[in-house]
């Protein structure tokens, strides 16, 4: 169980340096960060791929079609949301979007794996969910506040409905990426992970393409292949894919195949702390006083939320009966 965690404190280091990269380079498209970081990863993967050889001959075509759906959906899909809400809405009030993912992964994990893991207390959990949102909210004001920019309404809403796909889609990855890695514990985490990096390339490689075709046709000005500013843009995305991809993955897995699935969700908020102080030691600023108390107010629901100890659901039967 420690070291689980400690695995899962590894991968938000490494996580929460996504919420970063959108704010270096405002002027890029979120669909060009989206697949060059995941291009890169897929290139990084490669060799990693080679030396592990012999282990990935044993996945079967089963395996690679989930890695597959994991990587089209928790990597790119999700990137592409959360890259296009930072642009939209400020990197502050998307990262605290995505900080009711611990909450809502635990909420999924008590509806659709209860079986496995047990069942969390539904009243228990309210003061966890409502904790959230007030926490949302007060972030959400102190952004708001604080922009002396004419507000776009429609763009800050839109931003906010990418960060709700964000969340939906990181929902669904770790859960599922964390069934695979429990019902195959025969499986190394780095080779299920390298697993993800290769059905990545190709897609990410497609995507690249295709956004840079569209680039030429809309934004004719705009620099191709890399962007107005590649010495930033492609160590950056090297960098992003190698720590947050790779690595981040690797930790995850290793968290995943070794704590329940109900107490996964709740660890993420690792990802999302460290998501905002990168964030403000970027600004050079203490966050402001409603900010810090809506960051309050999300640690303070998650650790009751991780209190709250799962009931085994044969024993609630037990005790309906």
């Amino acid at each position: 169980m420690f070291v689980g965690v400690l695995f899962a404190l590894s991968a938000g280091l490494m996580w929460g340096l996504i919420f970063v990269g959108p704010v270096l380079i405002p002027e890029y498209p979120a669909a060009l960060q989206s697949t060059g970081r995941y291009l890169a990863f897929g290139l990084i993967a490669l060799p990693l791929a080679w030396l592990d050889r012999r282990r990935l001959r044993k996945l079967q075509r089963k395996d690679w079609l989930e890695a597959l759906k994991l990587t089209a959906i928790g990597n790119l899909l999700y990137y592409l949301c959360l890259a296009s809400a930072i642009q939209r809405t400020g990197a502050p009030v998307s990262t605290m979007i995505i900080g009711t993912l611990p909450v809502v992964i635990s909420v999924t994990a008590n509806l659709f794996y209860s079986r496995h893991d047990g069942r969390l207390s539904w009243r228990k959990l309210t003061p966890a969910l409502v904790l959230i949102a007030c926490g949302l909210a007060f972030v959400n004001v102190a952004e708001l506040k604080g922009n002396t920019a004419p507000l776009d309404l429609w763009r800050y809403i839109s931003g906010l409905g990418l960060a709700l796909l964000a969340v939906a889609c990181w929902t669904w990855f770790p859960l599922r990426n964390a069934r695979w890695l429990r019902e195959n514990p025969d499986q190394r985490p780095a080779t299920w992970a390298t697993a993800q990096g290769v059905v990545t390339l190709p897609l990410a490689l497609a995507g690249y393409l295709l956004v840079c075709g569209q680039l030429a046709f809309t934004q004719p000005g705009f620099a191709l292949p890399f962007g107005p500013r590649p010495d930033v843009f492609v160590p950056l995305m090297i960098a992003i894919g190698m720590l947050c991809s790779w690595i981040g993955a690797l930790c995850w897995n290793e968290a995943s195949q070794r704590l329940p699935t109900v107490l996964v969700g709740p660890l993420i908020v690792f990802e999302i702390l460290a998501g905002l102080v990168y964030t403000f030691m970027l600004r050079q600023t203490w966050p402001p006083l409603l900010t810090l108390c809506g960051i309050a107010c999300l640690m303070i629901g998650v650790v009751y939320a991780m209190r709250i100890k799962p009931q085994p659901v044969v024993v609630q039967l037990a005790e309906k009966e």
